[in-house]
């Protein structure tokens, strides 16, 4: 065993024994833009509040049409029709009134049992994104399971092992009416509620991952700051060089990758490369003979079996 990993060893116990710093500030997700006034304009209204109502609108036979989120004449049509339907003026406007009557009749529950984990128990949260599927193991066996949305692939979800680091109540809009936050370094994620409950089982969110307001109400209490939060999905391959202090999807497939050569033992797939992750790279570059900067230059990829472009003149 080499001093590196010895250090590894040490340092994972030293950060182990400090008490979890103070939990994130919650801050708005992506999820945050979806309670504009939406309406056909020049140039056309874009984003995923749009694709949202394309999916709702198609779910109930008024759009056909590519969720491409953008509001254009189609959209506009479909929902002057639902607004005549409906009893609503239709001004092709799409406000709460609007949005409260796309969300009837669509369901608001998994059939939530109520039922907590006896106390005292350890909890984990294993997300599935090819299943759209949260799942909560109580000492490594399966307690509960619920449907949920995940990131559209323009915005995709963070695959990756993370924490839950901050806890709020919310006001049932976009977050519906609770929010977990987590510790993605490259932006705001969390698992949240929703007052689109159509989306659920679809991938139609901005990244989070969205529960019915009555599941996510029945595990908000059982999940204290601090509940690993594993998500499964496709690794984003690195296309360039990585380097510490930097913080991306790409940098947990490198860590996935060292954990699979046997290099990056003890420290989370999270993104953050930290000196867990650039001590983990020395000690692979050192293993194949490679100049042990801490780097994950092109070189040291490319022998981690990753297919990375020369770099650009």
């Amino acid at each position: 065993m080499s001093w590196l990993l010895v250090f590894q060893v040490i340092f994972i116990f030293i950060m182990l024994s400090i008490a979890p710093a103070a939990a994130w500030a919650h801050e708005p997700c992506p999820c945050y833009d979806e309670e504009r006034l939406l309406k056909l304009t020049h140039p056309p209204m874009r984003g995923p509040d749009v694709s949202n109502l394309q999916l709702r609108l198609a779910q109930l036979g008024y759009y056909i049409g590519p969720m491409s989120g953008v509001y254009d004449s189609a959209t506009n049509r479909a929902v002057v029709n639902f607004q005549k339907d409906r009893g609503l003026a239709p001004l092709g406007q799409v406000d709460p009134a609007t949005w409260s009557a796309l969300a009837q009749g669509a369901a608001n529950s998994s059939n939530a049992s109520r039922t907590a984990p006896p106390p005292g128990k350890n909890l984990i949260v294993i997300v599935d994104t090819d299943r759209l599927v949260l799942t909560i193991l109580v000492e490594g066996q399966v307690f509960r399971q619920y449907p949920v949305a995940i990131g559209k692939y323009t915005s995709p979800s963070p695959v990756g092992e993370w924490k839950i680091t901050d806890k709020a109540y919310e006001a049932g809009g976009a977050f519906g009416t609770r929010w977990m936050g987590l510790n993605v370094p490259w932006g705001n994620y969390g698992i949240h509620g929703t007052n689109r409950p159509w989306s659920i089982g679809w991938a139609a969110s901005s990244g989070c991952f969205r529960m019915y307001n009555k599941d996510i109400e029945e595990i908000y209490s059982w999940l204290p700051v601090g509940t690993p939060v594993i998500v499964k999905g496709p690794y984003i391959p690195p296309t360039g060089p990585l380097k510490p202090g930097s913080g991306s999807p790409e940098v947990v497939t490198l860590q996935a990758r060292l954990r699979e050569k046997g290099f990056y033992l003890f420290g989370p797939t999270d993104g953050d490369y930290g000196l867990m992750t650039e001590l983990a790279v020395r000690e692979f570059q050192l293993h194949h003979g490679l100049k042990a900067t801490g780097v994950a230059d092109i070189t040291t990829l490319r022998a981690l079996g990753f297919a990375v472009p020369d770099a650009r003149p």
